[in-house]
């Protein structure tokens, strides 16, 4: 909540555990002594498998019953507010008890796969409007959240889709979004695939990443290498951030495509007006 970024025990901002993480929308960081820095949590490798770690989830594979109820019952299913209307995700919303509640009540990682970001929202929406984008093609969804432009992806008619989210969570709440939507699964991958060997992909996308400077350096450097290797195309969705306006990967940027955004993404993401889509020229 507000309270993690602005200070503690200030009693204007106890509204809430969402605030927190909308607070990141805007590219604030809160002390890690509440929300963990996304670098370290990346090189955690957490997992939620009986204590060994799981990087893949195949598709078509069976989410852990326990966390599904848990995932069930504390998120919303919800098309209404976002660029992408067609779609149904589980987010975390104000009918939902951990929009109130204090963040440390909350048993696993951060959730940040449960808020639809303005990044995700403004490349699903230009996937779903230009099918020929990714018809036929590989796609790489980095750093997928709620999975929605992996599956803009898949319902555009993508050959090949991996996600990928470092959290085990987010994997197993895109396979649940993905039952919602009547789309067959998908391998989504729960690792640092910025550590992993780079192979071909046809298309890389990612939105809201870059919002840590450190996190920002290495995507550069990963995404400059893959399309120079492969020839992969990259299509980067960010609502404005300082961070992506600041970085020096806004020389090698094109704006394709720029959208208003709904109001109640607008209200839960600081004020932010519009998104964008950005392709990648190394």
């Amino acid at each position: 909540m507000l309270q993690f970024v602005l200070g503690q025990g200030d009693p204007t901002f106890a509204a809430g555990f969402w605030k927190g993480l909308m607070a990141l929308s805007c590219g604030c960081k809160a002390p890690r002594r509440q929300w963990h820095v996304l670098k370290a949590w990346r090189s955690a490798g957490f997992s939620l498998f009986s204590g060994h770690r799981c990087p893949w989830r195949g598709a078509g594979s069976p989410v852990d019953p326990e966390v599904k109820v848990f995932l069930e019952e504390n998120t919303e299913v919800t098309s209404t507010g976002s660029l992408t209307p067609e779609i149904q995700l589980r987010l975390l919303t104000p009918k939902c008890k951990f929009w109130w509640e204090r963040a440390d009540l909350w048993p696993y990682s951060d959730p940040y796969w449960a808020i639809y970001w303005p990044g995700g929202q403004a490349l699903s929406r230009y996937l779903l409007d230009n099918p020929e984008t990714v018809r036929g093609k590989s796609v790489l969804d980095l750093g997928c959240g709620c999975g929605a432009t992996a599956m803009a992806a898949k319902m555009s008619g993508a050959s090949r889709i991996v996600a990928n989210d470092i959290d085990p969570i987010a994997g197993m709440a895109v396979a649940l979004n993905c039952e919602l939507n009547w789309l067959s699964p998908f391998p989504i991958l729960t690792e640092d695939i910025l550590d992993m060997e780079q192979e071909k992909w046809d298309l890389v996308v990612l939105g809201d990443m870059f919002y840590d400077d450190d996190l920002a350096d290495r995507l550069h450097q990963w995404l400059r290498n893959c399309s120079r290797t492969y020839g992969t195309r990259v299509l980067i969705g960010d609502p404005g951030r300082p961070q992506f306006k600041g970085h020096c990967i806004q020389r090698q940027l094109s704006k394709i495509v720029e959208f208003s955004l709904p109001k109640p993404t607008c209200q839960e993401n600081n004020g932010l007006t519009t998104s964008a889509v950005w392709e990648f020229w190394p």
